[in-house]
Formats: C-alpha cells, sequence, structure tokens
C-alpha cells in the first residue's frame, strides 16, 4: 500500500475508476430518459479518466482544475473518443457531454480535496478513498432503488404499440398531455381497481387493530410480568418465521375450504395477523424492556391496577413504538400476495395484490400490469415517507420522557 501514498498514484487511480462510473451512469440516465443509444467505454474512461484524476491533485488553482477537468471530458466525449459513446441529436449529445463534464470536475475535485500531488500522509489517502467509496455508494444504492421503479412508471405510461415497437425506450411523448394517463383510468373504469385498493385498505387497517390488540399485552407481559415459561416464549416468538408459508399454504387452504372462510374477506383478515403478531411482539417487547419500569411502579403505589398502568402511562410512553409497530403492520398487509392468492377467487374481493397479479396476462396489455404496480406501491411508499418524520419526532420525545 505504500506506493498509493503519493498523489501521482492514488489521483489517477480513483480518476480512472470514477470516471468509468459517471460515464456509466450519465449513459444509462440519457438512455432511459431519451431512448437513444448511449453507452459507457471501459478502455478509453479508464485512461482519460487517469489523466483527469492526474490533473485533480495537481498543485496549481481550483479554477484552473475545474476548468481543465471540464474542458478535457468535454472535448472528449463529444469528439467520440471519450468515456461515452453516443447516438442522438445535437443537442441531446452536447448535453450529456456537459453534464458529464461538469459532473467529473466537481466531484473528483470533491474527492481529492487537500491531496498533495508528492507523498501522502496515510490520512489524506484514506480520507479520498473513503470519499470515493461514498460517492460510489450513493450511485450504487440509488440506481438500484430508482431504475426500476423509473422503468415501472414509464412503462405504465407508455401505449402498447410504442413497447412493442421498442420496449427498451422510456421516453415519453409529452404531446399526449393526459392521455398518458390511460392506463390508469382504464383500470379503475374496466378492471375495478378502486374497489380492490379500499378492500387492501380496510383490511390492512382491521389486521393493524387486531396485531395491536394481541400484541400490546403479550408483550407487556413477557416484558414485565413473571410467569412460568417466559424465557422460553420470549425467545421462540419468531419461531413462526422459520417456516416458509410456502409449506403452510396446502394446511391453511384445506382448513379455510372446510370452514367456509376461503374466498371471504372474512377470512383474510383472520389469517394476516397470523403473520404480523410475531413481529409485533418482538418489536414491542423490546420498547417495553426499555421503559423506566420505576414510573409504572409509582402508578401501582398511587392506586391505579396493572391495566390501568398500562393505559394511561405505558402506552403514552410507547406511542413512537405503536406507531413504527403499526406502519410496518400495515405495510406486510397491503403487500400481503400469497395468501390473498391463494383463498381469493372472487374479482368482486380481491385485495389490491390480488388484482395486480390478475393483470399478469398475455391478453391484457403490460402497461396496464404496470400501472397496477405504481397503484400498488405508490400509497404505501407515500405514507412511510410521509410518516416516517413524525416516527423520528415521537422517538426523541419518547426518549426524552423515559
Amino acid at each position: 500500500m505504500r506506493h498509493l501514498r503519493y498523489g501521482y498514484v492514488t489521483g489517477p487511480l480513483i480518476g480512472a475508476l470514477w470516471l468509468f462510473i459517471l460515464a456509466t451512469t450519465t449513459a444509462i440516465t440519457m438512455s432511459f430518459a431519451t431512448g437513444d443509444a448511449f453507452r459507457p467505454v471501459l478502455t478509453i474512461s479508464l485512461v482519460i479518466g487517469a489523466a483527469l484524476g492526474l490533473i485533480a491533485v495537481l498543485e496549481i488553482g481550483e479554477k484552473a482544475r475545474l476548468g481543465a477537468i471540464s474542458i478535457l471530458t468535454f472535448v472528449t466525449t463529444y469528439a467520440g473518443i471519450g468515456p461515452m459513446a453516443m447516438q442522438s441529436s445535437l443537442t441531446t449529445e452536447i448535453f450529456a457531454a456537459v453534464s458529464l463534464a461538469l459532473i467529473m470536475a466537481w466531484s473528483s475535485l470533491a474527492i481529492m480535496r487537500g491531496a498533495p500531488f508528492g507523498a501522502m500522509s496515510r490520512h489524506e489517502m484514506e480520507e479520498a478513498w473513503i470519499r470515493f467509496l461514498t460517492g460510489f455508494g450513493y450511485i450504487f444504492f440509488t440506481a438500484i432503488v430508482l431504475i426500476p421503479f423509473y422503468v415501472m412508471v414509464m412503462t405504465s405510461l407508455k401505449s402498447q404499440s410504442a413497447l412493442l415497437q421498442n420496449p427498451l425506450d422510456f421516453s415519453l411523448d409529452w404531446g399526449k398531455g393526459w392521455g398518458l394517463f390511460r392506463s390508469y383510468e382504464e383500470l379503475f373504469r374496466d378492471f375495478n381497481f378502486g374497489t380492490y385498493m379500499w378492500t387492501s385498505f380496510y383490511v390492512s387497517v382491521l389486521t393493524v387493530f387486531i396485531t395491536l390488540a394481541f400484541s400490546i399485552p403479550g408483550a407487556y407481559a413477557v416484558a414485565r410480568l413473571q410467569f412460568s415459561g417466559r424465557k422460553a416464549f420470549s425467545r421462540s416468538i419468531l419461531l413462526i418465521y422459520m417456516v416458509p408459508m410456502i409449506v403452510l399454504a396446502l394446511p391453511i387452504y384445506i382448513a379455510f375450504s372446510v370452514t367456509g372462510l376461503r374466498n371471504t374477506v372474512l377470512g383474510i383478515v383472520l389469517i394476516y395477523p397470523v403473520t404480523t403478531i410475531p413481529v409485533a411482539l418482538y418489536m414491542l417487547q423490546g420498547y417495553f424492556r426499555g421503559l423506566p419500569a420505576e414510573v409504572e411502579e409509582a402508578g401501582l403505589m398511587d392506586g391505579l391496577n396493572r391495566l390501568q398502568v398500562i393505559w394511561k402511562i405505558t402506552l403514552p410512553l410507547a406511542l413512537p413504538a405503536l406507531a413504527s409497530v403499526s406502519l410496518y403492520v400495515f405495510m406486510i398487509a397491503w403487500n400481503e400476495f400469497l395468501l390473498a392468492f391463494m383463498l381469493l377467487d372472487d374479482p368482486s374481493k380481491f385485495t389490491l395484490t390480488r388484482g395486480v397479479a390478475m393483470l399478469n396476462s398475455s391478453e391484457i396489455p403490460r402497461e396496464h400490469l404496470m400501472a397496477g404496480a405504481v397503484i400498488a406501491t405508490v400509497p404505501v411508499m407515500v405514507l412511510f415517507l410521509g410518516l416516517e418524520k413524525f416516527m423520528t419526532k415521537g422517538l426523541t420525545a419518547g426518549s426524552v420522557k423515559g
């Protein structure tokens, strides 16, 4: 590693890798946005990136380095001898080359900030590589999250003829206006998706209430009360997750068929909490153990019975945990598919995930399936992002009160 502790070695190494990462990211982004051909060129990216990394550690002014990196990246890219091959319109190619040049110049200087051209200390070298790995991590994890969602949304907004003509073209014809949302309109008009959403909503809400009704006293008993088998019960709460649901599918199907609960919303409401109560018990017992027992003992000394202590003292302090568990249970119930697919056959009783599965047919256009997936994904995602801020504040307030 000693040979890496020189700016003229570390700079080119990081520059070569970083330019290839940015060229790949830019090529993917431009291809998805325009439908034209953009692709990174590995060998040229490494060579030019090494030169840019060397410029980033030169002992000249920052503006001079910024300008040199920007100009060299733009000229080589636009001239067709750079890190990214392009086949698009003149305006699009210029935009792509400028974007790559500016991002490369700014980010490479940020990564190599403070790194000398000559000998580097171990701290300076580690700082440069940590910044590089951090930037790569942001790009990589953002890509694996956003690309599937982007493809799903763009596909849902395209027509069947456009998909057949070029399945990899994810650009949109904005001239259609509201016609872009034709698939969504047809889902609610022709495929009864409004009913599916309502069914999933109230089934999920009922699952949350039933789960809390059983898990709150169970978790409190494990965390606070002394009884025979308490430790064994506490350790075995999550054992149900060691058995794959597919193994239980046949017994559940037979039992529900015999009892007449198959193909009923009541059956779904009864079986969903079976999958959510164990994880809710596990989450709540840990939180209850973290609450100060002295507060509850003070309530008992003031004349409250155990149920009053739970209702008036423990639950108010545990509101952040209850909010977290409720949101988690709601998401599990909203996204559950296997049980709904197995137990529901009547389209009038479908949950949203069961309705989306119905769209996976050769007779139904692919954009309808993607639109259904968007409808199933966006509400719970918005709910989570909207409540996450309040959940964080609640956790902080709860810790102060504790």
